[in-house]
């Protein structure tokens, strides 16, 4: 059975990390002395008594964890988060209804970045930091953050890693977990600052900077603008976005190989970033040509447009420059197939994943190979290596269940009368961590208030489950988990 006791001093833990990462957003409150610091500290105060209670439940507890506690203690660890991440909203009384603030605030944790508020700039500085802070936070991890900063916190990091971790193929840097997540910290870390300062040279503001960088390099896409990057009507901040949501759909394994080995042909070499850039400069072709042709775009803003929705969706960010829902529908079914599939595994985007799509179509390749030759022996190789029988069953299992749950959604907000392109889109959306819409009620640049409190509930399970790839979520219903042996 699941060991409780090390189940809780961790949470226990992380709360405390939480209530830290608060302190932040509590200095921005006070050095703009808005009406949201009690808002921090109450939820502070909350947060670290609850993470007390948790340690002490947690007392005693050995660090010897099993798989079946790393699936639960990482799952619970992002409801959990979830759960206290909200407190300033509720708290403030930003937002009053516990479906949106909850939603809200998964919808940070998880990079989501769709939001249920109409407007976001009546909010005070505190809150707007917080907002793009948690989306920075779940970037790469909450506990993949605390192997790397604090790696005593959580026993059995090797397994937690693995229960959070995104993409089939995880590729390591070092023998140490530990050493392994600093270094791809450090990248995270120096795009962050690298974004902030490209952001101030080209005239954006300190605060909107560190905001818009979070939220840029963690593909999240909440912003401090009603108008997102459209807002500073700045071509110049738009390309510096656009190559910082790229940057960021990349394999940080893959960059860290670049920048600090100096493997700079590793890049041309790689499938899955092949993939990742003939898609782009694909639809970006097609989206332009329909932009030129169809609504008389002159050739720079068509380009610039269609490259920025289209990164923008196969990085799972979610920031806009331009109304995509007012484009032809043809784009929508481009920006889909973007949204569906998403950029790199190891990266912070969400999505399908295009090393899922590479393994796919190489084993559709061999599939008609052995048509005309039954006794062949067709390995599926990606990067040189050949891919493991295991690995390809997980592909089709992963595969099923995504489009399943899909489905599913898509079915009971259809039931709930959404329109059937609202429907479809909101839960691709949800489940590749995206942000925007594609449709006449819920478009890209709306906000998804209009949502009944149950589908919010059901959205903000869908980003969970996208988040930490289905599997780590729906593992903990079945049957055999709970079962002794």
């Amino acid at each position: 059975m699941v060991n409780f006791r090390i189940v809780s001093k961790i949470i226990g833990q992380l709360l405390f990390l939480e209530s830290a990462f608060m302190l932040f957003s509590l200095a921005v409150a006070f050095y703009y002395n808005e009406d949201d610091i009690m808002a921090f500290l109450i939820s502070m105060i909350a947060t670290v008594g609850s993470g007390l209670i948790f340690r002490y439940f947690g007392r005693n507890s050995t660090n010897n964890m099993s798989r079946r506690d790393a699936y639960f203690v990482v799952t619970s660890t992002w409801i959990i988060f979830s759960v206290f991440g909200m407190l300033p909203y509720i708290v403030g009384g930003y937002i009053t209804n516990l479906a949106d603030a909850y939603f809200e605030t998964m919808s940070g944790f998880t990079t989501t970045g769709a939001t249920i508020l109409d407007s976001v700039e009546y909010l005070p500085h505190g809150i707007l930091f917080w907002r793009s802070l948690t989306q920075w936070i779940g970037g790469l991890g909450i506990v993949f953050f605390t192997i790397a900063i604090l790696p005593s916190m959580v026993g059995g990091n090797v397994k937690v890693f693995a229960a959070e971790a995104t993409g089939p193929i995880r590729s390591k840097m070092h023998p140490r977990l530990s050493t392994n997540a600093k270094w791809i910290w450090s990248i995270y870390l120096a795009l962050t600052v690298g974004c902030i300062l490209s952001y101030m040279a080209a005239g954006m503001g300190v605060f909107d900077s560190f905001t818009y960088s979070m939220s840029t390099t963690a593909t999240g896409g909440f912003s401090s603008h009603d108008d997102s990057t459209e807002f500073f009507r700045s071509p110049a901040i738009e390309y510096i976005s656009i190559i910082f949501q790229f940057l960021s759909g990349i394999n940080f394994t893959l960059l860290y190989m670049i920048v600090f080995k100096g493997r700079v042909r590793a890049l041309f070499t790689n499938s899955e970033f092949r993939l990742f850039v003939t898609v782009v400069f694909s639809a970006t072709a097609w989206i332009m040509y329909l932009l030129v042709t169809r609504l008389d775009y002159d050739l720079e803003n068509a380009f610039r447009s269609a490259l920025f929705q289209v990164v923008s969706f196969i990085t799972t960010t979610g920031l806009f420059n331009d109304d995509a829902g007012a484009w032809p529908h043809i784009t929508w079914v481009i920006l889909g197939a973007c949204m569906f599939l998403g950029s790199c595994a190891g990266s912070t985007s969400g999505g399908f994943k295009c090393i899922r799509g590479v393994m796919v179509l190489k084993v559709l390749r061999n599939e008609f190979r052995r048509i005309l030759h039954p006794n062949a022996v067709l390995p599926v190789k990606v990067n040189g290596e050949s891919v493991p029988q295991s690995k390809l069953t997980t592909l089709l299992a992963f595969f099923s269940v995504y489009v399943l749950m899909c489905l599913v959604a898509a079915t009971i907000m259809i039931m709930a009368g959404i329109d059937n392109t609202n429907a479809i889109t909101i839960s691709l959306s949800c489940m590749g961590n995206v942000g925007p819409t594609l449709g006449t009620e819920i478009g890209p640049v709306m906000s998804w208030s209009i949502l009944p409190d149950t589908i919010k509930w059901i959205c903000s399970l869908l980003m969970l489950m996208g988040r930490l790839e289905i599997m780590s979520v729906l593992v903990l219903f079945t049957r055999s988990y709970w079962k002794d042996n």
